[in-house]
């Protein structure tokens, strides 16, 4: 039997295990569910990803690729005579206002690189990348380090916590670590 020419199928995989991660978590990551989902054979999974860590991987390049092109538009779009927090502010309510389950995804990818070292370099690529893009707008890489560690921690703590979105103590809170 001829083999069949598909070659979006490893980006269906990529999509399918996106999407698996989603629904069930990292936990429920497997490639026989991968390739379920994505309707291909069991052996293409593996073909094209060796291992799970891999295919965590070309998840988590994907996600990030999505993140940051989103991050590098808000990073162009900032108005640099206001004040930095509130940027920033405006953001994090944007980010929480949007797609619950999609933030929520993106954070059990990139945290899913504490238990994965494989995927620990992906994701550091993500924080630095993103703290590269916003140290040129701002013209301080030392500052957008810190902001976008401030943002992470208040995104996941917001996910975790399900508290209201107070941007009056989020500007608060940016003001302290912007000095």
């Amino acid at each position: 039997m001829p083999r069949r020419y598909d070659p979006g199928r490893r980006q269906r995989i990529i999509e399918a295990a996106i999407a698996v991660v989603g629904e069930r978590g990292i936990a429920g990551l497997s490639h026989r569910a991968v390739a379920a989902a994505a309707d291909v054979p069991l052996g293409s999974t593996t073909y094209h990803f060796a291992t799970l860590d891999d295919l965590l991987i070309a998840a988590l390049r994907q996600v990030n690729g999505e993140w940051l092109a989103d991050y590098a538009r808000w990073v162009d779009g900032i108005d640099l005579t206001a004040p930095l927090a509130d940027e920033v502010t405006a953001l994090v309510g944007r980010t929480l206002a949007g797609d619950r389950s999609r933030v929520e995804l993106e954070y059990e990818l990139y945290l899913a690189a504490l238990r994965h070292p494989a995927v620990r370099p992906i994701a550091a690529e993500c924080l630095d990348e993103m703290v590269a893009l916003l140290g040129r707008r701002i013209e301080d890489v030392h500052t957008a380090r810190a902001v976008v560690a401030f943002t992470d921690g208040l995104l996941l703590q917001q996910l975790l916590t399900g508290r209201p979105f107070e941007p009056a103590a989020v500007r608060a809170g940016l003001a302290g670590v912007l000095g």
